[in-house]
């Protein structure tokens, strides 16, 4: 299984809109694609107001790769949240039992 760590830090003065596409479209998202076996959505704390945070269990590469195409170590954004985010980074490892 692979895990996949995606972090976004968003745009200052956008955290609400962001926080509100996050919980609502990208969370119910992730949550209903085929090959993930477990979404675990990290929110802003008060020391990191700008981070948000997916974890991500994908059940192997293929599933990864139908899901965001064969770049999948670039990471893939839906155009709803574009404007909204300053940075944001990928990491993947294989899960370990």
């Amino acid at each position: 299984m692979i895990m996949r760590i995606f972090q976004v830090l968003v745009r200052e003065g956008k955290e609400k809109e962001f926080g509100d596409f996050f919980h609502n479209t990208a969370i119910p998202l992730m949550k209903g694609t085929d090959g993930i076996v477990q979404v675990l959505p990290g929110a802003p704390r008060a020391d990191s107001p700008r981070e948000f945070s997916f974890v991500m269990i994908w059940r192997d590469l293929a599933s990864l790769k139908a899901f965001v195409g064969e770049d999948y170590q670039s990471p893939h954004i839906d155009p709803a949240e574009a404007e909204l985010v300053e940075a944001r980074t990928i990491k993947h490892y294989d899960l370990v039992a």
